[in-house]
C-alpha cells in the first residue's frame, strides 16, 4: 500500500471513530480523534466540518469558525462549511451576544480570583442565558456553587452539561466531588436527628409535655424475656450460619465467576487489538525503510550520472589524469545507471582503467621485489576493482603472493582457489595450485617449486608488461 494511501486511510478511520464518539455526545472523544485525523490529512475536510460542528455544540462558536473558514480555504466551492458559516451569521446579533458571554465569561474569572464569588455567578448566568450550549461557563458556575456550598444548584448545573458533553473531564470530576459530598453530609443530619430524639414531646389537653426519652432495661422486666430473647438471637445466628450464608456465598461465587469471564473476554480482546496494532506498526515500519532505501537508490543514482559526466568532460579536455579519473570512476554505482549513463560508463572505464590497471601492476611488482606488501596489495586491490582479469591472472596471483608474504594466509588461499577456478589449465593456475600444495605439504621438493614459481612469475610480469 503506498504511504499517501496509509495517511488517508487512517484519516478516515480516526473521522469514524470521532463521529460515532459525536453521535453519543462524547464531545471531548470526538474532539480528540477529529484532531488525530487532521494530523494525517489536513485536508480532511469532512473531520475539519465535523470538528467544527463539535465545537459549535460545546458552546465553542469562535473555534468552529476558525475550523469551517480553513475548510473553505482548501474548497470554496461545494463545502458545506459555508452552509455552518451562514447559518451562524444570518442571525441578527448571535455573534456580538457570543462575543459577550465570553467577556462575561473571562470577567467572571477574575472576580472568582479576587474572591468575589457571588459578582462571578452573576455574570455566568448572564453569559448561559445569551449563550445556552457555553461548556466551560457552566463548568465554572458549578465550581463557584460548590465552593459556596450551593450543591443542589450546583448538581443541577452539572446535569445540564453532562448533556451537552458526555465525557468531558472537568464535568466528571465535579460530579465525583458532588459524590464524596453527599455521602459525608447525611452523617451529620443523622446525628442531628438523633439528638432531637432524646426528648419526646406530645399534648395533654391545652399544655404541651416535653419528657425525656427513657433508656436502660426497665428494672421489672422478666429475667424469662431476656432468656427467651437470648434464645431467639442464637437461632437466628444459627438460621443465618448454615440456611442463608450458603446461597449469598453460591450466589457471590457466581457473580464472581461471570465477573472473571467477562474480564477474560476484555484482556483477550485487547491482546488481540494490541497485536493488530503491532503489526500494522511493523508494516509502518517496513514501509519506511523501503522509501528511506528508495532515496539512498535514488540520491546514489544522481551521484553517479554526475560523476560519469564530470570524467567525460575531463577526459574530453584533457585536464585529468587517468588515475585520478579512474579513482573517481571507482565511485559510480554502474547498476544503478540507465542504459545511456551505462553505456557512457563503460566507454570511459574501457579507455581509462587499463592505462590505469598498467601504472597500478607495475608499481605493485616494484613494491614486491623491495618487499613493501602494504603497497603490493593497496595496488592490486585497486587493479581488481578496475578489472579482475588483469594480464589473464597474473595481477590476481600477484595479489595472492602479496597475501601470503603478508602473513594473510586465509585471504592468500581465497585468491589462490579463486585462480584456479577462473583460469583452469593455465600457468596462473598451475602455480597457485602448487601455492596451495605447499601449504598442505604435497610437494617433495619445495625449494625446486619455489625455484619454479619464482620463475613464473617473473616470466608473467615480462608478459604483463609486454601485453600493456
Amino acid at each position: 500500500m503506498d504511504y499517501t494511501v496509509k495517511l488517508a486511510y487512517q484519516s478516515n478511520y480516526w473521522y469514524n471513530d470521532g463521529l460515532a464518539k459525536a453521535q453519543v455526545r462524547d464531545m471531548s472523544g470526538a474532539i480528540t480523534s477529529l484532531k488525530k485525523s487532521l494530523q494525517y490529512n489536513r485536508a480532511n475536510l469532512a473531520a475539519r466540518n465535523l470538528l467544527g460542528l463539535v465545537y459549535y455544540g460545546r458552546g465553542d462558536v469562535i473555534e468552529a469558525l476558525v475550523e469551517w473558514i480553513l475548510s473553505k480555504n482548501f474548497q470554496p466551492k461545494d463545502n458545506i462549511a459555508s452552509y455552518f458559516i451562514s447559518k451562524v451569521q444570518e442571525t441578527p446579533g448571535e455573534l456580538e451576544e457570543i462575543n459577550q458571554a465570553v467577556k462575561r465569561y473571562n470577567q467572571s474569572l477574575e472576580y472568582a480570583r479576587q474572591g468575589g464569588e457571588d459578582l462571578a455567578i452573576i455574570q455566568l448566568k448572564k453569559a448561559v442565558a445569551a449563550h445556552p450550549t457555553y461548556v466551560k461557563a457552566y463548568q465554572l458556575l458549578a465550581l463557584l456553587y460548590i465552593k459556596t456550598e450551593q450543591y443542589a444548584s450546583a448538581r443541577q448545573i452539572l446535569r445540564k452539561v453532562h448533556r451537552l458533553d458526555a465525557t468531558d473531564e472537568k464535568t466528571i470530576r465535579y460530579m465525583h466531588e458532588l459524590t464524596e459530598i453527599r455521602k459525608e453530609r447525611p452523617m451529620s443530619v443523622k446525628q442531628s436527628a438523633k439528638n432531637q430524639q432524646k426528648t419526646v414531646k406530645y399534648q395533654l389537653g391545652n399544655e404541651s409535655i416535653i419528657q425525656p426519652v427513657p433508656t436502660g432495661i426497665k428494672e421489672k422486666a422478666s429475667i424469662h424475656t431476656v432468656a427467651n430473647i437470648a434464645v431467639g438471637v442464637l437461632v437466628g445466628v444459627a438460621v443465618m450460619w448454615f440456611l442463608i450464608m450458603p446461597a449469598i456465598n453460591s450466589s457471590e461465587k457466581k457473580a464472581l465467576n461471570k465477573q472473571t469471564v467477562s474480564f477474560s473476554d476484555q484482556i483477550a480482546e485487547q491482546k488481540s487489538q494490541i497485536s493488530a496494532l503491532k503489526t500494522e506498526l511493523e508494516t509502518y515500519r517496513a514501509s519506511s525503510e523501503e522509501t528511506e532505501n528508495a532515496q539512498a537508490t535514488a540520491a546514489s543514482t544522481q551521484d553517479s550520472y554526475e560523476v560519469v559526466m564530470n570524467i567525460a568532460e575531463h577526459y574530453k579536455s584533457e585536464d585529468m589524469s587517468n588515475a585520478a579519473m579512474a579513482e573517481e570512476l571507482m565511485k559510480v554505482n554502474a547498476d544503478s545507471l540507465g542504459a545511456v549513463g551505462r553505456a557512457k560508463f563503460d566507454e570511459l572505464t574501457g579507455k581509462i582503467y587499463p592505462d590505469a590497471c598498467k601504472k597500478q601492476y607495475r608499481a605493485a611488482k616494484e613494491a614486491y621485489d623491495s618487499g613493501e606488501y602494504d603497497t603490493v596489495i593497496s595496488s592490486l586491490e585497486t587493479v581488481m576493482q578496475m578489472d579482475e582479469s588483469y594480464n589473464d591472472g597474473a595481477a590476481m596471483l600477484l595479489l595472492a603472493q602479496g597475501y601470503e608474504k603478508k602473513g594473510d594466509q586465509d585471504k592468500a588461499n581465497t585468491t589462490y582457489q579463486k585462480i584456479i577456478e577462473t583460469w583452469p589449465d593455465t600457468d596462473v593456475a598451475t602455480q597457485a595450485q602448487q601455492a596451495l600444495d605447499a601449504q598442505n605439504g604435497n610437494t617433495d621438493n619445495s625449494d625446486s617449486k619455489k625455484s619454479d614459481d619464482t620463475q613464473k612469475n617473473s616470466d608473467n610480469d615480462d608478459n604483463g608488461d609486454n601485453n600493456n
